[in-house]
């Protein structure tokens, strides 16, 4: 399976010519969604949901199937008829992926918000995309790892512990696209201090092998 980082928290999957994409949002490449066959949506949030990429996707290519929480499902009534919802919990297939689902809530980022519904992804019992939250897939192995680094509800101490719960074998950033250099200097340095196992920045469009 090829796993491609895009930008921010968009993340392409690749198996036998199929292909699966995480959160094609405004600020990732649309060569992300090249040859797509299925595409799971985290959450509602602008960064993560881009109504239009989708559309246009889908005009090119009608067999595309979208994933995604009630919430979700409900922003994309022009796009009726390729949605599937999906609830925490719920282990269904998507272009050929056996997916799994879990949490229910985005992170915090102040108690005057009331968090939106997110979903988590944990892709062929192997690759786990959190969205914008920290919940462990307790009742799984999770051998590659995205974690969020940048976002107004996140410190990196609590990066670190998220990575530590699920202590997977090695871990990748997400959610990045909210730091200058000088902001992944300093994330960088510091999760290759305290992952606990192999981390990594993935530069957008690099691939790498699950």
């Amino acid at each position: 399976m090829r796993v491609t980082k895009f930008e921010h928290s968009c993340v392409r999957l690749e198996r036998d010519g199929a292909v699966l994409v995480i959160d094609p949002g405004p600020w990732a490449d649309p060569a992300a969604l090249d040859g797509v066959d299925a595409v799971l949506i985290t959450h509602e949030h602008f960064d993560h949901l881009d109504v239009g990429k989708l559309a246009d996707t889908l005009a090119k290519r009608p067999s595309v199937t979208l994933h995604a929480h009630a919430a979700v499902v409900a922003k994309l009534a022009e796009l009726d008829g390729v949605t599937q919802t999906v609830a925490s919990g719920d282990a269904f297939e998507a272009a050929g992926f056996g997916v799994r689902a879990y949490g229910g809530l985005h992170a915090l980022v102040h108690p005057e918000m009331t968090p939106v519904p997110n979903l988590g992804f944990l892709v062929e019992d192997s690759v786990y995309h959190p969205g914008d939250s920290f919940d462990v897939p307790a009742d799984a192995t999770v051998e590659t790892l995205f974690v969020p680094v940048s976002g107004p509800w996140l410190k990196l101490s609590e990066s670190v512990d998220f990575i530590r719960a699920i202590s997977p074998r090695r871990v990748f950033a997400l959610h990045d696209g909210l730091h200058n250099e000088f902001g992944h200097m300093v994330v960088d340095g510091n999760l290759t201090k305290l992952a606990r196992c192999e981390y990594a920045r993935l530069e957008p469009g690099t691939t790498v092998t699950a």
